[in-house]
């Protein structure tokens, strides 16, 4: 039975380590897999899933005007599973779009992306993957205190986090850091 998953963490956890070692595994079985990935991030490139670590394939970007169904439906091979990056940037059509592949196409969905933002919200992806998804699963990363982090903080020019602003801006290290809450609390001044 196919299911839609939401693996789920702050920056720098290994999400996108994780999807390209899991597709790996399916295509190293000789079953094709989809790669799609947010447009809005292109850091590695467009159309391109890059991890830390090094490694890196290609992906059909996303944007919240996709038809993710039509376009996973009408993909030629067939996947045997799709795998979506930056799942936080999905729409809730999009989510419910995913649901329906895995209900109806019979396509396991396996979606990595952030859980909340530098202000500690829900982006709407993922509120609505925390919602949808058959299964939920916490990729773990660590605060500089030894703590799981489970927040992220975006700062400033001058390394000071910012309360404030856009919900999405795309950025590395340079821009976020990921923290326990205690942490996040004192960054901000919460």
């Amino acid at each position: 039975m196919a299911k839609l998953y939401f693996n789920y963490s702050t920056m720098n956890a290994g999400k996108s380590t994780l999807l390209l070692q899991a597709s790996y595994n399916y295509r190293e079985r000789g079953m094709d897999t989809l790669l799609l990935t947010a447009a809005i991030d292109s850091r590695a490139g467009t159309g391109r899933i890059a991890s830390r670590i090094g490694i890196a394939d290609a992906a059909q970007t996303f944007d919240t005007r996709t038809d993710l169904r039509g376009t996973i439906a009408a993909a030629d091979p067939r996947p045997a599973c799709v795998f979506v990056d930056e799942a936080q940037f999905l729409t809730t059509d999009q989510v419910w779009q995913l649901a329906r592949v895995a209900d109806d196409l019979r396509i396991p969905v396996m979606c990595y992306g952030l859980r909340v933002d530098f202000r500690g919200e829900l982006f709407p992806g993922s509120a609505a993957l925390l919602a949808l998804a058959d299964d939920l699963r916490e990729v773990r990363t660590i605060c500089h205190c030894g703590r799981k982090a489970t927040m992220v903080i975006r700062r400033n020019g001058a390394g000071r986090a910012i309360t404030e602003g856009a919900q999405v801006q795309v950025g590395g290290n340079e821009t976020y850091v990921s923290l326990c809450r205690r942490h996040w609390r004192e960054a901000v001044d919460y």
